[in-house]
C-alpha cells in the first residue's frame, strides 16, 4: 500500500503540478503513467498532481478481463499545464487534443478534481532513475513520426504478393507448392515492414564493424574492439555530445520495459554490446562510460536476474557483455574514477545476481572472422 503523502507536498503538487485529462477511456481499460498502471472505473477522467517534466502515458483496451496491446505517448509537461487526451477506439490508443482544449479544461479543473487520480509520487524517483538522460529533444528525435509508441506496430507487405505473378517477380514460391519445412514456410511469406510513421527512429547500428578496404588483421582487431562501430554510431547523431547516446539507451529500455516493444529490447541489447566491447572508446569517452554505469545500475534493478539467460544455450548475454567491459576498464588508459566505479558496479552485480565475472571471457578464445569477398590472407 502506498505511503500517505505529506499534506503540504500534496497542496504544492495540486497547485503547481500538471494534469493529464483523459476523455472517453472505457471502463475496464488500463491506464498508466511512467512506472504505474491501473484498471480504470466509470468515473476516471485522468491524473492530477503530475510533477512537471517528461512522462510516458500508456493505455491498453480491456477485453473480457484481459488487456490488449499497450500503446503510449511521451509527454513533456509544464507546471500547472492541463494536457487533454482522448481515447481513439479505432486505434485503441490515446491521441492528443488541441492545446486550446487544455486551457478550457484548466478553468474547470476543480470540478474535474473528484474524477482525477493523484500521481503516484512514491514512484517518481524510480521513473527519474530510468529517464534521467532523456530530454524533450531526444524524444522528438527518436519517437515514431506519429508520436505513438505501440507494442505491436501495424505492418504492411513491401510489395504485392497475392497473385502468382507477383510472387514470381519477388522469387517467392507459389502458395500451392508443397512445403518441406517450417523455415521454408516462413520464407514463403512476403517481406513486411511497419506502416510509415510508426517505426521508432533508432540510430542505425552498423552491420560491418570495420572500415572498407580493411586488411585481415584490421578486420580481426575491429571485430574484437568495436570502437570503430561505436564511432560510426556517434557520428550519426551524437558527435557534439557523445554522452547523449545514453538517452537513446534509456528510450529503448523504457519502450521495452513499459511500452512492451520487443524490437526496442533488441536495439538496447545491440547498442549495449557495442558500448561494452569498445576498449579504445572507453579510454576516449570516459564521461560517457561513467554515466553508462549509473544508467545500467537502475535499469538492471528493474529486471530479474534470469531474464537475460538464453532459453536454448543457457548463456547469459549480459554477463558475457559486461565481463568484457570490466576487463576493458582495468586498463591503465582508464581514469581512476571510472575504474573505481566499474569495480563497485561489478561487486554489486556479483553480490545481487551471483553473476560470475572471473571466468575467462569468451573473447579470449580464438575468433573466426569471415573475410569480405576478394580479401585473402597472405
Amino acid at each position: 500500500m502506498a505511503a500517505e503523502m505529506d499534506p503540504d507536498l500534496a497542496r504544492q503538487l495540486f497547485a503547481e503540478g500538471a494534469a493529464v485529462v483523459v476523455l472517453a477511456l472505457p471502463e475496464g481499460a488500463e491506464f498508466g503513467i511512467d512506472c504505474g498502471a491501473w484498471r480504470v472505473g466509470p468515473r476516471f477522467r485522468g491524473m492530477k498532481m503530475v510533477p512537471p517534466g517528461l512522462h510516458f502515458v500508456h493505455c491498453s483496451a480491456g477485453r473480457g478481463g484481459e488487456t490488449g496491446p499497450r500503446s503510449g505517448l511521451f509527454l513533456s509537461l509544464r507546471r500547472r499545464e492541463v494536457r487533454p487526451l482522448r481515447w481513439d477506439a479505432a486505434l485503441e490508443a490515446l491521441r492528443p487534443l488541441p492545446e486550446g482544449d487544455g486551457e478550457a479544461l484548466r478553468e474547470n479543473l476543480r470540478e474535474l478534481d473528484p474524477f482525477l487520480g493523484p500521481y503516484p509520487y512514491e514512484s517518481l524517483k524510480r521513473w527519474v532513475s530510468l529517464s534521467g538522460c532523456l530530454s524533450e529533444a531526444a524524444v522528438e528525435m527518436l519517437q515514431p513520426e506519429s508520436g505513438l509508441v505501440c507494442a505491436f506496430s501495424e505492418v504492411l507487405p513491401v510489395a504485392a504478393g497475392r497473385h502468382s505473378r507477383d510472387r514470381a517477380e519477388q522469387h517467392l514460391p507459389r502458395f500451392d507448392a508443397e512445403c518441406q519445412s517450417y523455415a521454408e514456410g516462413l520464407a514463403r511469406l512476403p517481406r513486411m515492414e511497419p506502416r510509415a510513421g510508426t517505426r521508432i527512429r533508432f540510430t542505425e547500428l552498423p552491420e560491418q564493424t570495420y572500415p572498407d578496404g580493411a586488411t585481415p588483421q584490421e578486420i580481426t582487431r575491429h571485430s574484437m574492439d568495436l570502437s570503430y562501430a561505436l564511432e560510426k554510431v556517434i557520428e550519426q547523431r551524437y558527435a557534439s555530445q557523445p554522452r547523449d547516446l545514453l538517452a537513446e539507451l534509456q528510450f529503448a529500455f523504457i519502450c521495452f520495459l513499459i511500452g512492451n516493444v520487443y524490437d526496442a529490447f533488441e536495439h538496447w541489447k545491440r547498442l549495449l554490446n557495442i558500448l561494452c566491447r569498445s576498449e579504445d572508446a572507453i579510454g576516449k569517452y570516459q564521461d560517457l562510460y561513467i554515466n553508462l554505469i549509473s544508467v545500467l545500475y537502475h535499469q538492471l534493478n528493474e529486471i530479474p536476474a534470469d531474464f537475460f539467460v538464453d532459453i536454448v544455450s543457457q548463456d547469459n548475454f549480459l554477463t558475457s557483455t559486461l565481463q568484457v567491459f570490466f576487463s576493458c576498464t582495468c586498463s591503465a588508459a582508464v581514469d581512476g574514477t571510472l575504474r573505481k566505479k566499474a569495480e563497485k558496479f561489478k561487486a554489486h552485480l556479483t553480490k545481487k545476481f551471483k553473476w560470475d565475472f572471473e571466468a575467462e571471457p569468451d573473447d579470449c578464445a580464438p575468433i573466426v572472422v569471415e573475410l569480405p569477398e576478394g580479401v585473402q590472407v597472405d
